[in-house]
Parts: structure tokens; sequence; C-alpha cells
């Protein structure tokens, strides 16, 4: 999904291409400060202690979801300072790009490292040793993490619209009810690997934050439909 967004919505643009490596960017960072905190955090607790292991293993994803959405914030922040200069530097007094349009291409940017970082894990443990399944669990594991990797790139996307909106607008439950529903999805994971409980709500989230998105961007029910009938 990441692949077709990028090729038919930002691949012509060269200078969505920088906001959205940017963006990339900016998650990648704060994967990197997250998972340092984690491991040190790891390294000079009990090893031994399955208890506390689990629950820093909680504490990591807690935190890195928060790290996520602090970048986020600082992204857009960066991205205002950018229309700005972009304002200054045209003939007209007009940015050619919008932040609505910022706001797609970053979460885009998001979701796309999000996404590559889930196909490789995923891929190293397709490198075994082991098969899946065998000792009678489930053998979905990998179709499970493919729709979940895919949900992820969405929501990222969806999110970064929402995210940005209330930035602009400053509608701070709306950023809130981003961390939130970014809390509660990765939350979600720890039902594996009873894959329903983790995958329904993810994708019902999904389609929530789509309809949100959608709106806020100033699409409409007739539109939509006048677009699913393919009428001009």
């Amino acid at each position: 999904p990441a692949f077709g967004l990028f090729i038919f919505t930002i691949a012509r643009d060269p200078l969505r291409i920088i906001i959205l490596i940017a963006g990339a960017f900016f998650w990648l960072v704060s994967l990197l400060l997250s998972s340092l905190i984690w491991f040190i955090a790891v390294k000079a607790s009990d090893p031994q202690d399955e208890r506390l292991q689990k629950g820093l293993l909680i504490f990591g994803v807690m935190f890195s979801v928060l790290l996520q959405e602090a970048f986020r914030f600082l992204y857009y922040k960066l991205l205002r300072k950018a229309i700005e200069g972009l304002v200054a530097l045209s003939e007209d007094g007009c940015s050619p790009i919008s932040i609505q349009q910022m706001a797609y291409v970053a979460g885009v940017g998001f979701g796309l490292m999000s996404g590559a970082f889930s196909m490789i894990n995923l891929l190293a443990d397709a490198l075994g040793p082991g098969t899946v399944g065998i000792h009678g669990d489930s053998q979905l594991y990998f179709l499970t993490s493919a729709f979940m990797t895919m949900v992820l790139i969405f929501l990222h996307t969806f999110w970064g619209i929402l995210f940005f909106h209330g930035c602009e607008h400053r509608r701070w439950w709306e950023i809130a009810a981003v961390v939130i529903m970014h809390l509660t999805v990765s939350g979600l994971s720890f039902c594996n690997p009873l894959y329903v409980g983790s995958l329904v709500p993810s994708y019902l989230l999904m389609a929530g934050a789509a309809a949100w998105a959608y709106l806020l961007s100033g699409g409409s029910a007739q539109n939509l439909r006048r677009f699913l009938l393919c009428k001009c």
C-alpha cells in the first residue's frame, strides 16, 4: 500500500518526495532513541525476572509511541517554518504546497518507514530456525503480520492528517485522540497470538480514522458517492 501511495500521489513532485524522506527520517530517529532507552533499561535489569522483562517491554512500546508523536509534533513545527520560507521566496506570495498536503505526505513518510521496519523484522523471523505452527501455534503469523503492517501504514497516514489539523487549529483534543489511538493499536499487539483480538479492532480504528481524516480534508459524503459511482 505504501508503494501505491508513493507512486500515485507523491513520486511526480520533488517537494513531496523531500517531505516524505524527512518524515521517514524523523520516525527513524524516534525509533532509535526509544530503542536506546529500552536497551539500557533491559541491560540494567534482571534478565531472569520474566515479569519485570514483560513490564519493560510494555514500557518500551508505550514510550516509543509517545516519542513518535513528539517527533511528529516537531516535524509539524519544522514544516510550518518551511511554509513561511516558501511563501517569502515565491513571487505570488503563495506556498507551492498546502499544510494539508504536507500532513498527508508526512504521514505517508512515517507509515512507510514504520512498515519497512515491520517487514524487516518479519523477514528476519522467516529465516528461521524453526517452522511456524510446528508446536500447534497458529500458522497465520506471517499473513496477519502483513495485514498489521498494512493497517499501520494507513493509520500513520491518517494520523498525520489529524495531528497536523489539530496543531493548525489548536484543537488539542484531536492530537490527544491520535495519541490514544496509537497507544491502543500498539497495545493490541499484546493480544497476539490471538490475532483476531488485534486485527479486527485495528481495522475498525483505521476505518474511523480514515473517515475522520477524509472529512477534515474537505471531503463529503456526496463527493465520496460520486467517486465510487465513477461520476465526474
